[in-house]
């Protein structure tokens, strides 16, 4: 099956240098980089860094926290939002 795909100039040259220096075509390696987008296999972006929450009178955690347990943490992290 044909069709047809705009792409800007500066990525198109790119994906064609790519497609050359791997030895296949533009094609295969469009097919691929698509299959790779939608398998879900990728990684997206990290979380961004949770803080927890600590006691600044004693420096250790608050009361309720067991950060043996999971749960008590997620609860925790909850009632802060």
């Amino acid at each position: 099956m044909r069709t047809t795909v705009r792409l800007d100039d500066g990525l198109l040259a790119k994906a064609r240098e790519e497609a050359r220096k791997r030895g296949e075509t533009l094609t295969s390696l469009m097919e691929r980089g698509l299959r790779l987008a939608m398998s879900g296999s990728h990684q997206g972006p990290r979380a961004g860094r949770v803080r927890l929450p600590v006691s600044s009178a004693s420096g250790g955690l608050r009361p309720g926290v067991d950060l043996d347990d999971t749960g008590s943490v997620l609860d925790r992290l909850d009632d802060l939002r």
